[in-house]
């Protein structure tokens, strides 16, 4: 298990000096640098960006938050579904042919929702959500959907870039919503369970068809079998879904009202999330995702991630040295 820097971590000198001196072997870089070409990544600039990174001696292990104008209409069946899936396999195999094994991606065409920040220790602000206040903003698109169409889409998809996945030998993952409640902006929001998980990774059974396992909001999901975090896992890893990890901390188990918290004050037991990791057998790795505000840090928060990458090493030693 490796420790890593992500959350849009910009593919500078002064950013990976940064990493690499924090300790950081994994790397997965802000993609705003990555020119766009009519919706697609191309396989120069791809490399470009992998040579950054392994100059400071790390690996840039995936790409995640890709642009929704790339795929929206693939999420919600318009017009140009079939054209955006066209050049989605374009950018995932130039991906994969640039030597970048892991593409993380979500399904909400509504992005993460927040509600204002609230203070927590020392006066640290932290990002917080409110589904009663949520509820009343407007829709986002043109209409209200409904989850058997969200799924119908996300069938379509899945069934067709699994095979493209496969044989470029790239994995891909889906990052849970977040928050993971019912509904957001007239947009049902399909990754907001464990056995909704469960069924997404049953459209086709394939390691290629993965997860991009965010802990915080995952800890926060409701489970039909009474499971709980820890529990799934141990399920996630033997099943071999997890590709990396966003070790984050929420302040309870609640998808309607919670507040995110400092890595090692949530509801969440880390050092026993950490262990179930290391114990049915995961080889992958961990990054930093939404640290609180702290005096005088930077809008990236420099600090605040030392500090959480600086907990996730010491917590990696401790489970398996």
């Amino acid at each position: 298990m490796r420790a890593g820097f992500g959350s849009g971590i910009a593919p500078t000198r002064d950013s990976l000096l940064y990493a690499q001196q924090f300790g950081a072997t994994d790397i997965i870089p802000s993609t705003d640098s990555l020119p766009s070409y009519d919706g697609t990544w191309a396989l120069q600039d791809l490399v470009k960006l992998r040579l950054k990174v392994e100059e400071y001696g790390m690996n840039l292990s995936a790409i995640e938050n890709v642009p929704i104008p790339f795929y929206d209409h693939i999420m919600l069946n318009g017009p140009r579904r079939d054209e955006q899936i066209e050049k989605m396999v374009i950018t995932i195999r130039n991906m994969a042919r640039a030597g970048i094994p892991i593409f993380g991606y979500h399904w909400m065409p509504s992005m993460v929702w927040r509600t204002p920040e609230i203070a927590i220790r020392g006066g640290a602000m932290a990002t917080a959500f409110d589904y009663e206040a949520a509820r009343r903003m407007p829709w986002t698109h043109d209409r209200e959907y409904t989850e058997d169409e969200m799924w119908e889409n996300l069938e379509y998809w899945i069934r067709v870039i699994t095979p493209v996945a496969e044989e470029a030998g790239i994995r891909l993952g889906i990052h849970p919503c977040d928050p993971p409640v019912e509904s957001l902006g007239g947009i049902p929001q399909l990754f907001r369970s464990y056995d909704n998980y469960r069924r997404y990774l049953a459209i086709v059974d394939s390691p290629h068809n993965a997860i991009e396992f965010c802990q915080g909001t995952i800890s926060e999901m409701a489970d039909s079998a009474g499971d709980n975090i820890y529990g799934f896992i141990r399920e996630m890893v033997e099943r071999d879904r997890i590709l990396y990890v966003h070790f984050r901390n929420v302040s309870r188990p609640n998808p309607e009202s919670f507040h995110e918290e400092f890595i090692n004050t949530g509801h969440v037991d880390m050092y026993r999330a950490m262990r179930t990791y290391h114990e049915a057998g995961y080889k992958g790795f961990f990054i930093d995702d939404h640290v609180p505000h702290t005096h005088g840090d930077t809008s990236w928060g420099h600090r605040g991630r030392a500090f959480a990458n600086g907990y996730i090493q010491a917590m990696i030693e401790a489970v398996s040295k």
